[in-house]
């Protein structure tokens, strides 16, 4: 497979690249969404309280990390993962277009405020799922199980992920809260069609009809394809962005006029489908003691990611809040007008974290492999619920200092609470993506890859619960989770040993 001279396989930049504009376009939106939604309708917004705006936000990103499990699925059983990303592009891109739709103050009568943005969210729930599990699959089929490249390529992807989410607030979220909630919706769109044309350029050059991506094809390829897309998978693309729009259209209508108990009894009903359907996918592919016990530790880990992520995704809901109500956001006034610092701009300081930290942690991991001192992989997810749980104590005693002094505090308590969890994360999440391309039953990866996306997506779903949890049992939120992280990082290290031999190779 062709290379750069970085070692790294020339298609990694492609998907790097795609994954850039795919992320721009994601975490422009979720850095204002909640603001938006709490926002007055006088000043645009739905004028929700805080509690409805954090159940809606994690509603959606719970979803949009369980719908990878069925795009995963249908990529490995059907469409391939390069006309899965297509999908997934073109349907997130409607869904920005369909969301600035939702700031208007008069609709017809097809097309209400509510009726915009929860079609919006349900495109981008539904495209992110076609699109984000396979991307990374490829990513993972561009190397050999065994490459020691694998993990540090991974962590060059990472960045490609948090390019996009650094830069994508400073344009979105300032358009959006200083401009109009509809800009920063139109400008997340644009960066999703910017991501949809660079992957259309890239995977297969128009006028060599080369590739550099040599991974991705429909599983029943046909022959006169040669590793390329041909007319028919064009028109299959269209075919399902279409009918996926029309089945959303029809299911948000149903969802805003039926009884809400019926809905989630429907909820739950296909919930348990789901969950058996995937249960017996990975039963019917997984054969033999070493891909069983490599399932059991990618099994045991998923419960520790969502551990860590129902840490991590406060940053949405209450970080985001606490930024935009009790942080001292106005020490530039004269540059950036009298609010200071828009709020959403605090997203992006993980990601300027990950820019800085990534480099050195690729550095890091290569230079402990060549001496065989790089920890095991659930020794990594251990270390990083430590950090979550030492950002989270920070995190605590800034709540604290704000509450003896009723003043606003300095913005620099945030960046030391997003500095811990980016470490944290890097030693999580790319290493996480990367551990399922490398445990995972080779005919199930994508499902695998799913699987673990419906680990983050609940922990998604509890980050948007832990206020009410901790204050049904009497706890300070930032102090309840700084507890739970830490006793999850103990029993990570307790099981780790355990963990490592279950890999039977695999570090």
């Amino acid at each position: 497979m062709s290379k750069t001279t970085t070692g790294h396989p020339k298609g990694l930049y492609t998907l790097f690249a795609t994954e850039f504009w795919e992320r721009f376009s994601y975490y422009g939106m979720r850095g204002f969404f909640v603001l938006y939604l709490t926002a007055e309708l006088i000043n645009g917004g739905f004028g929700l309280d805080k509690k409805a705006a954090y159940s809606i936000y994690g509603i959606f990103t719970a979803l949009v990390y369980i719908t990878p499990i069925i795009g995963g699925i249908l990529a490995d059983k059907l469409i391939g993962q390069r006309k899965s990303i297509y999908i997934g592009a073109l349907l997130m891109a409607l869904g920005q277009f369909t969301m600035a739709l939702s700031v208007a103050t008069h609709h017809d009568m097809f097309l209400t405020r509510e009726m915009s943005l929860y079609l919006g969210l349900g495109l981008l729930i539904l495209g992110n799922g076609f699109f984000k599990p396979n991307i990374s699959t490829m990513v993972g089929g561009l190397y050999s199980s065994n490459d020691p490249n694998k993990d540090s390529g991974f962590t060059i992807f990472y960045m490609g992920i948090n390019l996009g989410a650094f830069v994508t607030n400073f344009i979105g979220g300032s358009l959006a809260e200083n401009v109009g909630w509809q800009y920063g919706f139109i400008a997340a769109g644009v960066g999703m069609v910017i991501s949809t044309i660079w992957f259309f350029l890239r995977e297969t050059s128009i006028v060599s009809g080369e590739t550099n991506l040599p991974v991705g094809m429909p599983p029943k390829d046909d022959p006169e394809a040669k590793n390329k897309l041909v007319s028919k998978d064009w028109s299959n693309i269209l075919v399902y962005v279409a009918g996926i729009t029309v089945f959303s259209y029809i299911l948000v209508h149903i969802i805003i006029t039926v009884d809400t108990d019926l809905i989630m009894n429907v909820v739950y009903a296909l919930a348990v489908a789901g969950i058996s359907y995937l249960g017996w996918t990975i039963f019917q592919n997984t054969s033999g003691k070493t891909e069983w016990s490599r399932v059991i530790v990618i099994l045991a880990l998923a419960v520790f990611n969502v551990v860590f992520w129902s840490g991590f995704e406060q940053a949405g809901t209450s970080f985001n809040t606490f930024a935009n109500e009790y942080t001292n956001r106005n020490y530039l006034t004269g540059i950036l007008g009298e609010e200071g610092i828009p709020a959403s701009w605090f997203q992006s300081i993980n990601a300027v974290f990950i820019i800085i930290l990534a480099p050195l942690f690729t550095i890091i991991w290569d230079k402990l492999s060549q001496n065989k001192l790089n920890p095991r992989t659930p020794f990594k997810f251990a270390w990083s619920l430590v950090f979550l749980g030492i950002g989270f104590g920070v995190m605590a005693i800034a709540n604290d200092t704000y509450n003896e002094s009723q003043m606003l505090i300095s913005p620099m308590w945030l960046v030391m609470v997003y500095f811990f969890h980016t470490v944290g994360e890097l030693c999580m999440s790319p290493i996480g993506l990367s551990m399922i391309t490398k445990l995972s039953p080779p005919k199930i990866v994508s499902v695998m890859m799913g699987l673990w996306m419906g680990s983050i997506a609940l922990g998604n779903g509890l980050a948007s619960q832990m206020t009410a949890i901790s204050e049904k049992y009497g706890f300070d939120t930032f102090y309840f989770i700084t507890i739970y992280a830490l006793v999850a990082a103990v029993i990570a290290f307790l099981v780790s040993p355990i963990l490592n031999k279950l890999m039977k190779g695999i570090h």
